[in-house]
């Protein structure tokens, strides 16, 4: 057998760099990566020679650098990075950008300017990530035990003011409409382009306190909707990382009710979408647990809904029923209000409409055919034309609800007009509930309206 080349490595000159701003021995940070890979799970016996082999240039496998880094940023009181240590190849990049809750102001800044980074820079490493279910869960649980931080004001870079914050919001905004009426294909990469090149020079700027908040709040919003958009892209493990991104800037900005929204309107979403319904409740109660007595009714109505949804998933119609009824009455609250501007701005979309698409995906998943069908109706006669792929999902939930009830010649005609729409649009989304109808539709397959429409649709895919 021929003998393997070999190849020089090259001295990790940033680990050695990192060691010694943390005080410490190649020993003692052997026995802290041991420790800290027993919390994760993993039996590492790593000692001093490991280290030192690490020093040398040798990449260890598998978890071994996020470990590595979580441990030396626990001893340096701050997020560092796998990019830090030297050893941010492919793989251990995909596995490690963005998944981390810093406990810091500073780690937090960091790391969500990583992940913009990588974003624009490495797209193929982080679409391609899975998504862990436990990824999502333990951020919440970080979130809603962790302290306030008690200041997030800097002294350093160019002065950062309440205009800047405005443009942040008005850019949000604008991006948001656009992404509603034609899909996140022709919106995401503006969002990230605009976050790793302006977003990113504001939150290294210098800003007073009370700027500070509201730029950490700002910024959180946006990069939830880079969130969204990577899910309606298709990217579901890179969605993970900017919900657990925005939920850490929430908690900068001291807006609890915010991050209670990516909790239940983001996050649980996404599990849902994974067919993860046990996270989907849990999800949404810690929203309701972590914000009690601080948002509106109307956010609490979006938690509820949400909260339903895992249950529905699950089969339990008894707690759906119970949770629902729970949501329906705080939007009835919400609508009984005088003066519906104590609600922020991120929720003021919840309305009647969106919680009628709620129920029926709710009485849907349940089979509960003649409610996900009035419930789908109302949720249209409810959205108005610029909510384009809102309306071809409800079209969908309407068309399926059609075929839960064997009425499939209006099924297929209403599943047509979600199609015709979803042309308008390039949302991955829209294609996913689609390709769930056809899947109901696969019984009836021999039937002349079903051949019909199946035509159409590989006319449209062509």
């Amino acid at each position: 057998m021929a003998a393997r080349p070999l190849v020089a490595r090259q001295p990790n000159e940033r680990l050695q760099a990192l060691i010694q701003e943390a005080g410490c021995s190649n020993a003692g940070l052997a026995r802290r990566v041991n420790m800290c890979g027993a919390e994760h799970g993993l039996d590492l016996r790593y000692d001093k020679t490991s280290v030192a082999r690490w020093l040398r240039g040798q990449q260890p496998r598998g978890r071994a650098p996020g470990i590595i880094a979580e441990a030396l940023g626990r001893k340096l009181g701050r997020t560092v990075t796998i990019d830090e240590i030297g050893m941010a190849n492919g793989k251990n990049l995909a596995s490690g950008v963005g998944l981390q809750f810093s406990p810091t102001v500073l780690g937090a800044i960091e790391q969500v300017c990583e992940l913009w980074r990588s974003d624009v820079g490495r797209r193929d490493f982080l679409s391609g990530s899975s998504v862990a279910a436990s990824a999502l869960v333990e951020p919440s649980r970080d979130w809603l035990i962790s302290s306030p931080d008690a200041q997030v004001g800097r002294m350093a870079g160019p002065r950062v003011g309440l205009s800047d914050v405005a443009a942040v919001r008005a850019m949000t905004e604008a991006l948001t409409t656009l992404d509603h009426q034609y899909g996140s294909g022709h919106v995401r990469p503006v969002v990230v382009h605009y976050l790793n090149s302006v977003v990113s020079g504001l939150l290294a700027g210098s800003y007073r306190e009370a700027v500070g908040r509201e730029l950490f709040s700002a910024v959180a919003r946006l990069t939830e909707l880079a969130g969204y958009m990577a899910v309606d892209t298709g990217q579901p493990g890179l969605a993970q990382r900017y919900y657990i991104q925005a939920l850490r800037l929430a908690q900068a900005a001291g807006d609890r009710g915010y991050g209670g929204y990516v909790l239940a309107a983001s996050m649980s979403h996404l599990a849902a979408q994974l067919g993860n319904p046990r996270e989907i409740a849990q999800l949404a109660r810690a929203a309701q647990e972590g914000t009690r007595g601080r948002v509106t009714p109307r956010a609490e109505a979006m938690f509820y809904a949400a909260e339903a949804r895992g249950h529905a998933l699950l089969g339990d119609g008894r707690s759906t029923q119970v949770v629902a009824g729970h949501a329906v009455e705080a939007m009835d609250r919400a609508s009984g209000e005088a003066d519906s501007g104590d609600d922020p701005v991120w929720i003021r979309h919840f309305d009647h409409a969106y919680l009628a698409d709620e129920l029926a995906h709710c009485h849907r998943d349940l089979g509960q055919a003649d409610a996900a069908a009035r419930s789908a109706e109302e949720a249209l006669s409810g959205h108005p034309e610029t909510r384009a792929r809102r309306r071809a999902i409800g079209l969908v939930l309407l068309a399926t609800a059609q075929v839960q009830r064997r009425d499939v010649e209006q099924a297929c005609h209403t599943g047509t007009k979600a199609v015709e729409l979803l042309g308008t649009l390039r949302s991955n989304r829209g294609a996913e509930y689609l390709e769930d109808f056809q899947e109901r539709l696969a019984p009836y397959r021999e039937e002349p309206v079903v051949r019909e429409f199946g035509a159409r649709m590989d006319v449209q895919a062509a």
